[in-house]
């Protein structure tokens, strides 16, 4: 069994945070005690040593910016005010990722279906650790990077494969804080990726797109980081109905391990045992009673997404920690080959049908 995690801002850290992710999460911890950068990114969790202590083989992870509304200071360096100012900085995580996979070994893009192969062949039954290969497939939180829709085959040729057209609202849709609809520009970019075979991720849209998007979309589609309303009301949250639409489009939501998406009202002064592994479970497995199967959900953690090791569940330290989720669900019962399926074969099942068109 490996582990895919569908959501890690990796280069969002590296570049506003100046976190290197070859190091171990315990090591960047360690060099920030007393920082300002704890205070915005929190105890960091991820790093090249946790990812392949918790066979972590496949990572979707951003490319992300953000309107200069949100800006949160100085130190905040991926926030755009025009789409030509998107583009530029989209493009320096892009260089970003490609330097990376040069530096750390282990670490390879996913850009076509034989590279996925080879992640995955790096993991079998014998394969040494030195072996192991942990495979990144780029994707866009937010769209406003692409300036035109027919731009998307210039980010496709650089390795983009999968893009959520929304953080909060772009040029392309509704989004968290600010909903409303695809626009015109939106479904244009909904056709250009349609015609590459990209993966569609849902998540961040507002409902009305939402809705719009999976019914235009005919390509392969993804939550990426996204949970239930039944545990969390509001409009960052899936509702019980865009959940089985999304199954019925064989795509899979990721649940992130964010408490206060977790649990609702869960705040950092009510300590990270508030919420516990038995919590993940339950939000994982309304998800598979709505469906009527395991096939539909997986792990979209959004470590260190703008949080840390103080806001995810208890047990939840670092990234090498989803392994523990795997161990929760057979202590509440799931079968071996569908924990398999939630940790890592339902969002491998999705990249292996999109790959055959890359």
């Amino acid at each position: 069994m490996i582990v895919v995690d569908a959501h890690e801002d990796i280069s969002w850290n590296a570049l506003c945070l100046g976190r290197d992710p070859k190091i171990s999460a315990l090591a960047t911890r360690a060099g920030e005690e007393g920082t300002e950068t704890r205070q915005h990114g929190g105890l960091c969790m991820l790093g090249l040593p946790e990812w392949l202590l918790g066979r972590v083989g496949v990572i979707f992870t951003s490319i992300f910016v953000a309107p200069a509304a949100y800006s949160e200071g100085d130190w905040d360096k991926l926030v755009y005010h025009d789409a030509a100012e998107a583009f530029e900085l989209g493009m320096r995580q892009v260089d970003f990722y490609r330097r990376l996979v040069e530096e750390a070994a282990p670490l390879t893009l996913i850009t076509s279906s034989s590279e996925l192969d080879a992640v995955l062949e790096s993991w079998a039954p014998g394969r040494d650790v030195t072996e192991h290969k942990i495979g990144l497939v780029l994707m866009m939180e937010g769209a406003d990077p692409i300036v035109e829709p027919p731009q998307v085959e210039l980010w496709f040729e650089h390795g983009l494969r999968m893009i959520a057209p929304a953080w909060t609202a772009t040029r392309y849709a509704g989004g968290t804080w600010d909903p409303g609809p695809l626009t015109e520009l939106g479904y244009e970019l909904l056709d250009a990726m349609s015609d590459l075979g990209m993966i569609l991720d849902l998540s961040h849209l507002a409902e009305e797109a939402y809705y719009q998007a999976i019914e235009r979309y005919d390509g392969p589609v993804v939550a990426s980081h996204s949970n239930p309303r039944r545990f969390v009301p509001g409009e960052r949250n899936l509702s019980d109905d865009m959940i089985r639409l999304l199954a019925e489009r064989d795509g899979v939501m990721g649940i992130a391990l964010y408490n206060p998406f977790l649990k609702e009202g869960w705040r950092k002064s009510d300590g990270k045992d508030a919420v516990r592994l038995a919590d993940v479970v339950a939000v994982i497995d309304h998800v598979c009673q709505v469906v009527g199967d395991a096939l539909h959900v997986g792990i979209g953690s959004d470590l260190d997404g703008g949080f840390g090791a103080e806001s995810a569940p208890e047990g939840i330290d670092t990234v090498a920690d989803l392994l523990k989720i795997a161990d929760a669900l057979a202590g509440y019962g799931y079968e071996t080959d569908d924990i398999e399926a939630i940790m890592g074969g339902n969002f491998i099942r999705v990249l292996k049908a999109a790959s055959t068109a890359w």
